[in-house]
Parts: structure tokens; sequence; C-alpha cells
């Protein structure tokens, strides 16, 4: 039983920066698996990135390399992704997602997670 709360999303201008956050509650937190993702109109749903319970992160999806950061902290059952460096083809309603179990190799998939907030939305004009 998990609920999750994404905030944080905004509109700013290219080359800015924007922290998300998605607060998370259930019993089962510290042995899930917690994921972003994104989705623009027309658009189908990309993977960003996903972390473990310990810490350890997947790969980054190769448009946010190098400028997006995921971190958790789980005394405050929080999951955090640090934006920097904007661009426009970042806008996106930003989910945050959890699975009850790491899945090694199926992680950048939608259907592997039973748990999803409602979205926030970013917005970055250029």
């Amino acid at each position: 039983q998990v609920q999750l709360v994404e905030s944080g999303g905004g509109s700013v201008q290219a080359g800015s920066s924007l922290r998300l956050s998605c607060a998370a509650s259930g019993r089962a937190f510290n042995t899930d698996t917690l994921a972003w993702f994104r989705q623009a109109p027309g658009r189908e749903r990309e993977f960003v990135v996903a972390i473990r319970w310990d810490g350890t992160t997947t790969p980054y999806a190769d448009s946010v390399k190098g400028r997006f950061t995921i971190s958790r902290d789980n005394a405050k059952k929080m999951m955090h992704l640090q934006m920097n460096s904007l661009k426009p083809e970042d806008t996106a309603v930003y989910y945050c997602a959890a699975d009850q179990a790491y899945r090694r190799n199926t992680y950048y998939l939608s259907r592997s997670y039973d748990y999803w907030g409602q979205g926030t939305q970013v917005t970055v004009s250029s």
C-alpha cells in the first residue's frame, strides 16, 4: 500500500533549475523502488530514472543525463529530482511511481509500477 504525491513543478525559462519532490507513504516504502517518468501531450511516456530503497540508481535516460539528479530520503519518505539546465524539450507532466520490488531488467517500463502520483507540470520556455 503506497501513496505518492508530486510537487515542485512550475514554469521557468530555459537554463533554469527546478527541484521536484515526491512524498510517499505506506508500510512498504523502505522495500520498494521509486521512479520518475514524464509525458508531454501527444508524446509517449518516457522513463527518466529510478532509485532503490538503499539509494542506488538506474542509468538515466539519455535525454536528461548530466542535467538531472535523483535522490531519496527514507527518513522523510521523500524522493527528489533536481533538474538543472532545463530545456524546452523537458516540458512535460512529471510522475513518480513505485514498485514493490526492484526489477533489474524492466525498471524502465511503466507496467512495472503499481502506484503512481497525480503528476506535476513542468513548462520550460525559450
